[in-house]
C-alpha cells in the first residue's frame, strides 16, 4: 500500500490555486521554518446575492512537505466559492477524510496548519473591514499565536543548546 493516496499525490504534483493575489482582502500565515512547514493564504472576498461574504478567489504559497502542499491545495479547492461561515466550519477531520486514506500520525499537523492559515486570513479580513470577530475565531487566533510563540521558544532553546554542545 502506498504511503500517500492518489488525491495527495495529485494535489502535490498539480496543486490548485498556487500563487499570490494582488491586493488581497485577507492574508493568513501559519507554521514556521523551525517546524519545516510554512503556509500563506490570500483571499479575495465578495458579497453574494444574499449579502454574505464569500471567497471569490483564494491562492496559497506553501513551503513544506508533500502533505503540507497537498492539504493546502485541497483546502483552497474546498473553500473557493464558499461563504466565510461555511469555510470556518471545515475541521481538520474533514480535510483528512478528503485526502483519501489515513495519514501517518506525524503528518496530521500539516492539516491543522492549512486550516490555521485560512482562519488567519479570515481574521485579517475581519480586522481590515472592522467586522466583529466571532468568539470561536478569536479563540483560534489566540491558539495559533500561542503555538507559534511556543515553537519559536523551543527552537531558540534548541539552537542555544546546540551552540553549547558544539563549543
Amino acid at each position: 500500500m502506498p504511503i500517500y493516496s492518489k488525491i495527495i499525490i495529485n494535489h502535490f504534483k498539480k496543486p490548485k490555486n498556487v500563487g499570490k493575489i494582488k491586493n488581497p482582502d485577507g492574508v493568513g500565515e501559519a507554521g514556521n521554518l523551525a517546524c519545516g512547514d510554512l503556509m500563506k493564504i490570500y483571499l479575495k472576498i465578495k458579497k453574494n446575492k444574499e449579502g454574505e461574504d464569500f471567497i471569490e478567489n483564494i491562492k496559497f504559497e506553501t513551503l513544506g512537505c508533500i502533505v503540507a502542499i497537498a492539504n493546502t491545495s485541497l483546502l483552497t479547492a474546498m473553500v473557493k466559492g464558499k461563504t466565510i461561515k461555511e469555510a470556518l466550519k471545515i475541521k481538520k477531520e474533514d480535510l483528512i477524510k478528503k485526502l483519501g486514506q489515513p495519514l501517518p500520525p506525524f503528518k496530521i499537523h500539516c492539516s491543522v496548519l492549512a486550516l490555521d492559515a485560512l482562519k488567519e486570513a479570515i481574521y485579517d479580513y475581519y480586522q481590515k473591514e472592522k467586522i466583529k470577530i466571532p468568539e470561536e475565531l478569536e479563540k483560534e487566533h489566540q491558539r495559533i499565536i500561542n503555538t507559534k510563540k511556543e515553537l519559536e521558544k523551543r527552537y531558540k532553546e534548541f539552537r542555544e543548546l546546540e551552540r553549547e554542545v558544539l563549543k
